[in-house]
């Protein structure tokens, strides 16, 4: 599943490494370029709750090399496009695939896992690590041969769907039957609404430098499209050990106290990122990346223990709705770094994560349901008891 997950996620990184490419080959501008990532992001946005949905009531393993498969295909055909509308058309159409794999993939890890946070973490690393492989993908494709050599990125697709039909297929019942969620307990839609607000605040910080870091690095230290590549590579690649860091991190202090400070330490890193010149931003870049990383996938396992009901509805916000919403900031960064500058238009990210620490001083840790006692069992009985 992890692997599979690392396969489907190069597709949601892939948009963000071509804008350089589009920005070059076609003349796109800054506002031009962002609405790329904004395709890839709204439909995936928009359709991604519904799946999330659509998995609460069947069980769908089916869906995952499909969906795989169509991540795949529209980033391929976007360097292949003449139009701008056909290239968000396509890009578009990958951000469906995306939006159909994640709350069906969430369900089958979520049994496999069987709870425990470490094991979601691999899952989540999987995706993180597709993310930090993008950037690096779509240099060696793109750089030499352009975008018509573009068709190259839909490897990784054929390799996610045969992936994802041997998880599947290993998993067994467990992946083919767990349909609608049979947990008990009651859904806290007070904290679940809580915590997706912070997400769509880390959502737009992440997209908004998905999409321009790679510029606006190039800009500050006065390198090429390596130069550019290398931070991007920095942000999803520290994002990966970050995942895995969040895991054994929550064991020991509690996720709520975790995913805290890590939005505390995203507001100190994006500031330094934006204002500390030449070739310490890295570092930034590496220290937004653990602060936006490390409660990534305490984000799914709490959203899903705050509706045990709808673990698929809870799903599809979390990796969905909330995550992509950034998408829909970018054109509006990107209009604003036409205008003025790129560091003056990423200058608001500071005051995000501040404000999604705001959202997060009273969550607590989910209550688990009591359990039940059957009607026909005894209580005098230690077992019943």
């Amino acid at each position: 599943m992890s692997l599979g997950h690392a396969c489907v996620d190069v597709y949601q990184g892939a948009a963000a490494a071509l804008v350089p490419y589009f920005v070059a080959e076609r003349a796109y501008s800054y506002a031009a370029a962002s609405g790329v990532v904004l395709a890839a992001s709204l439909l995936s946005s928009l359709v991604q709750p519904l799946f999330g949905v659509l998995t609460d009531r069947w069980a769908m393993p089916w869906l995952l090399p499909l969906s795989a498969l169509t991540a795949g295909t529209g980033v391929a055909l976007s360097g292949l496009t003449g139009s701008y509308a056909l290239t968000l058309a396509v890009v578009g159409v990958s951000g469906a695939g995306i939006a159909a794999y994640h709350p069906e993939a969430a369900r089958v890890a979520r049994a496999v896992a069987r709870g425990r946070h470490t094991a979601m973490g691999w899952f989540s690393f999987g995706g993180n690590a597709g993310f930090a492989l993008a950037p690096l993908l779509v240099f060696a494709v793109v750089s030499p041969g352009g975008l018509s050599a573009s068709p190259l990125l839909a490897a990784p697709a054929v390799a996610g769907a045969a992936l994802c039909a041997a998880a599947v297929r290993t998993a067994g019942s467990g992946a083919g039957n767990a349909g609608p969620s049979a947990a008990v307990g009651r859904d806290d839609w007070g904290s679940f609404l809580r915590l997706s607000g912070a997400v769509v605040c880390r959502s737009v910080v992440f997209v908004g430098l998905s999409a321009f870091v790679s510029l606006y690095v190039r800009e500050r230290t006065g390198g090429g499209a390596a130069a550019g590549t290398a931070a991007l590579f920095v942000l999803y690649a520290g994002g990966a050990v970050g995942t895995l860091a969040g895991g054994r991190l929550a064991e020991r202090y509690g996720r709520p106290a975790v995913v805290r400070r890590s939005y505390a330490l995203t507001v100190l890193a994006v500031t330094g990122l934006v204002l500390v010149p030449g070739p310490a931003v890295y570092l930034f870049v590496a220290l937004t990346s653990a602060g936006l990383y490390v409660p990534f996938s305490l984000h799914i396992t709490l959203g899903q223990d705050f509706l045990p009901r709808r673990v698929g509805t809870a799903s599809g916000v979390t990796l969905g709705l909330t995550v992509s919403v950034g998408g829909l900031a970018a054109p509006a960064l990107g209009a604003l770094a036409d205008a003025t500058s790129l560091r003056v238009a990423l200058l608001p990210l500071v005051a995000l994560p501040a404000l999604g620490r705001l959202l997060l001083c009273r969550l607590r840790e989910p209550v688990p349901p009591a359990p039940e006692i059957a009607e026909w069992a005894d209580p005098r009985d230690p077992a019943a008891r």
